[in-house]
């Protein structure tokens, strides 16, 4: 592509930067948003819920099998949903 130009006519170096700005925000704003789908429903294993709330597994057996925890299982293996995870917290009273 070496050689290929573009002429803008009609369009000051100004005008140009502020439609390019206003284009990247709006991008990065859909990836900001997809990004955010997407870790809401990202599966972690019991090792990641284990590291993320700084538990033991036997704790999240005890959180799973009381109900304080939905797991969701593909075969032999286990998994949560980060946003479930991170729903189950609780705020502490003061």
């Amino acid at each position: 592509m070496e050689g290929n130009q573009i002429i803008l006519q009609g369009t000051t170096c100004k005008q140009l930067i502020e439609d390019l700005k206003s284009v990247f925000i709006e991008v990065l704003q859909d990836q900001q948003s997809h990004n955010t789908v997407m870790a809401d429903n990202e599966l972690m294993t019991r090792e990641d819920v284990c590291d993320l709330l700084q538990i033991n597994k036997s704790t999240l057996w005890k959180r799973t099998k009381n109900g304080r925890l939905q797991a969701y299982g593909q075969g032999r293996r286990v998994y949560y949903k980060r946003s479930e995870v991170l729903e189950s917290l609780t705020p502490l009273k003061k």
